[in-house]
């Protein structure tokens, strides 16, 4: 048997496990080996059971975006395994012969898992219609931070394959302050993961953003663009967030808008079996007569939907919403409805 290191919390990458150094394991075991580095082990239970079909499940990456496991192959689990367990993981992976053996502990229980092959299993989806309204104000700035930060955790966690080249562009602008959690957060502080330096502009966010500052013929924004590429200090990124609010702005987020719809249109969406998708499309086909109701009055409007996850669902349930935009002498402003 070769006896693999103890992973934990604390777990560097140059330790070795199973023999081998952290750069040369396969892509899914350094994917293992840092999500438990994280202290998450997170099974899914399918039917009440983990095991189904000789197929365990653990979850990676969920968000909008994206719904990744990782999957352990001829597999089979003893011991107890606490599913509401939150705290430090200590594991051990080792290898006896065709078959890997991952021991768990949390806490004084212990659960093993016995496996063959490890695999990533990844959905991706359409995200350019979710909505969630955690944070008043702004919010359609603040679901655009959201949907940037969804992109750019799938490209960086799942690999730029799962990403288009339109997707991997925009991922660079959660390196844009003015437009990342530091001026328009899409959730509460304590739910903010920080990333390191994020009121450091990045070269290819400045890129992005002047082809669509282009794109939205925003010369005036152009030059403050120019400004804070010369002195990338907070108070012109500041200077460059209120700007994004402005009415006489506002063509350059429905350009962002546009570019994120077209970069996601073509994952589709979820699809939860016939009677939970009947109930989806009703609701949504209220939004569409009223949407329809609105224009007529030259209101402009967007419909956004809120849903589960498909395999380890969570606590959020179907809702559809209705955007309705106010765009103010000076300021753009949305008034959100829920159907």
């Amino acid at each position: 048997m070769d006896t693999g290191n103890n992973i934990t919390g604390k777990t560097a990458p140059e330790r070795y496990v199973s023999g081998k150094s952290f750069e040369e394991l396969p892509d899914a075991f350094r994917k293992l080996v840092e999500l438990l580095g994280e202290d998450q082990f997170e099974l899914v239970a399918i039917n009440e059971n983990y095991v189904c079909d000789g197929e365990i499940r653990l979850v990676y990456l969920m968000n909008d975006a994206v719904e990744s496991f990782l999957v352990f192959g001829n597999a089979r689990m003893t011991g107890v395994y606490k599913s509401d367990y939150e705290g430090e993981i200590l594991a051990d992976l080792s290898r006896q012969g065709k078959e890997y053996i991952l021991v768990v502990h949390q806490e004084d229980t212990v659960v093993t898992l016995f496996f063959e092959t490890l695999t990533l299993e990844k959905h991706l989806y359409d995200y350019s219609q979710i909505g969630h309204f955690w944070v008043e104000g702004y919010e359609y700035l603040r679901q655009l931070e959201y949907r940037l930060a969804i992109l750019r955790d799938k490209y960086d966690y799942i690999g730029g394959d799962s990403c288009n080249a339109l997707e991997e562009k925009l991922a660079a602008l959660v390196e844009f302050p003015p437009l990342n959690y530091c001026c328009y957060p899409a959730v509460s502080e304590q739910y903010i993961v920080p990333r390191e330096n994020p009121w450091i502009p990045s070269e290819k966010a400045f890129k992005v953003m002047e082809e669509v500052t282009v794109k939205a013929g925003d010369r005036s924004f152009g030059r403050w663009l120019g400004i804070y590429r010369r002195f990338p200090f907070k108070w012109v990124a500041r200077r460059l967030a209120v700007m994004l609010h402005k009415t006489r702005h506002i063509r350059i987020t429905e350009c962002l808008l546009e570019e994120l719809g077209k970069a996601s249109g073509g994952y589709g969406n979820r699809s939860f079996g016939k009677k939970a998708d009947e109930q989806l499309k009703v609701l949504t086909e209220k939004a569409r007569a009223k949407q329809t109701e609105l224009k007529a009055k030259g209101i402009e409007s967007q419909i956004l939907r809120e849903e589960p996850f498909t395999i380890a669902r969570d606590s959020i349930g179907f809702k559809v919403y209705l955007i309705k935009w106010q765009k103010g002498r000076k300021d753009c402003t949305v008034e959100i409805e829920e159907i």
